[in-house]
């Protein structure tokens, strides 16, 4: 549980190794040891330039009861209710029951087994054992999908019923499109009754979660390109599900503007706070007043230090394709939220829905910040998180499951014209990248090397008397990497 911490000398403060929304520094610094070998001074400063957008945390390191394992109580808590169940317990006759408690109770085991001894990720508050034991769903739940996976239609529904018996009914979908005017004067009652129809449940939902998506993909931009391709995507994919079909001020007004727009600014607006949050923790005994230590409990639910995510999408091939390969992913998944609520016959307001959205807050940010360790230092990074490989997973999985139990759906054809407007955009963004990371550099690497023997062809051309003047240029190569270091000619 010790976070790995680095002293700073004659202080007492440690400069924290764990940070995200809760994270952890990604190596510790360096101590300032005489007779340190170039190669370590070398780690250090790329550890330096690794920790330009991380927070600066201080931490009196104290580790009490809270941050322990605790391993050896949770075995022998969970040994306890196993010798009840078997030698106290009348196991009851009913099949079915004792399926449905032994799937559970197999599940509880592994939760426990995972809580204490799974590898820790990137987050710590509130503490570590939280983040492992939604490590632990993540892997229950893509067992499940697997499950339901290599299932018939018929059986896979029917199975439904056994976690809920409401559940494995077809149910008619609601169709949000219809009656789009703004103001229906023919309704004298009430003629602003179709704005008051949308204002359901799911506008506030709309709103937190593009809040906490923001929290997660931490920029600005992305998150509004997510936001407007998932309305294209509900233009392009009506025909196929008849809630995607709504009016254009229910599209653009109150999803990308209010709902989306809004809970992405009060994202950006909370990013920037905890950018600029101090982040100086204490062990709660330490604290002498009873005020700050309530605060110091409250400030347990809140990031450790804060790592500011920069893309930087366009600044070579790996890290455009990466970005892209994310807003794919991001997109599959909100089409996955609807699809299967279709396929499995789960009506939207159903509690499996919203554990499913819950499911994915909480892991969601986990998979971000370990996308974003695997790109921007892969030296230390050298393989992708768990979390991330897993939702990726299960991303996958459950597309599988729409297209095996409902292929005639899937595979309804798209219009034509809506077809023409995905394959121009295609179009564009293969021809940008084309130009961006392939053209655009031959063609400037072409014009410095140019340049250079045209300079290299006057400096021979010089009269002797010249030749102390020592011009310095830049070399292409330098400017094309954005470096400003300079070389210089050899004298005539």
């Amino acid at each position: 549980m010790a976070k790995a911490e680095s002293k700073r000398s004659g202080a007492a403060l440690l400069v924290a190794g764990k940070s995200g929304a809760d994270e952890q520094v990604n190596g510790a610094a360096e101590l300032p040891v005489p007779g340190v070998r170039a190669a370590k001074a070398s780690t250090t400063r790329e550890a330096t330039s690794r920790r330009s957008t991380e927070s600066e945390v201080y931490d009196d390191g104290t580790n009490t009861f809270f941050w322990r394992a605790h391993t050896l109580t949770v075995l022998f808590i969970l040994t306890c209710a196993l010798v009840y169940v078997t030698l106290l317990e009348e196991t009851p006759q009913d099949t079915a029951y004792n399926t449905k408690r032994g799937i559970v109770a197999s599940i509880l085991v592994f939760l426990c087994f995972g809580v204490t001894q799974a590898k820790d990720g990137p987050f710590s508050r509130p503490h570590p054992a939280y983040w492992r034991f939604w490590l632990c769903v993540t892997v229950v739940y893509e067992l499940f999908l697997i499950f339901i996976l290599f299932q018939t239609v018929q059986d896979g529904r029917l199975f439904m019923k056994y976690i809920d018996p409401k559940l494995g009914v077809p149910l008619p979908e609601r169709d949000y499109g219809g009656n789009c005017l703004i103001y229906d004067p023919g309704n004298t009652t009430d003629p602003f009754h179709n704005i008051w129809d949308k204002m359901d449940g799911f506008v506030p939902a709309h709103f937190l979660g593009w809040y906490i998506k923001t929290l997660m993909i931490r920029d600005w931009w992305m998150c509004m390109i997510i936001s407007v391709m998932f309305e294209f995507l509900e233009y392009s994919l009506e025909h196929q599900l008849p809630n995607f079909s709504e009016c254009w001020w229910d599209h653009w007004i109150m999803d990308v503007l209010v709902c989306n727009g809004l809970g992405i600014y009060c994202g950006m607006k909370t990013l920037g706070w905890l950018s600029m949050k101090p982040y100086q923790w204490q062990g709660l005994w330490n604290i002498p007043t009873y005020k700050g230590k309530i605060k110091r409990i409250a400030f347990q639910f809140t990031p450790y230090s804060w790592v500011k995510f920069e893309w930087r999408p366009a600044s070579n091939l790996r890290r455009w394709l990466a970005v892209l390969g994310i807003i794919f992913m991001f997109l599959l998944a909100e089409l996955n939220t609807f699809y299967l609520k279709f396929v499995l016959w789960m009506p939207p307001e159903h509690y499996l829905v919203l554990l499913r959205l819950v499911f994915f807050v909480n892991v969601g940010g986990v998979a971000m910040r370990e996308i974003y360790d695997f790109m921007d230092d892969p030296k230390f990074h050298k393989k992708l998180g768990q979390q991330a490989w897993l939702v990726a997973a299960i991303t996958v999985t459950e597309f599988l499951i729409v297209v095996k139990y409902d292929p005639n759906t899937i595979m309804l054809p798209i219009p034509f014209f809506i077809t023409q407007c995905w394959i121009l955009g295609i179009l564009l963004i293969f021809t940008w990248t084309l130009w961006r990371f392939f053209i655009r550099d031959i063609t400037l690497r072409y014009k410095e090397t140019r340049r250079r023997k045209q300079e290299n062809s006057a400096e021979r051309e010089r009269p002797p008397g010249n030749s102390n003047s020592n011009p310095v240029t830049v070399s292409g190569r330098s400017k094309l990497n954005g470096n400003t270091d300079t070389v210089r000619h050899r004298k005539s």
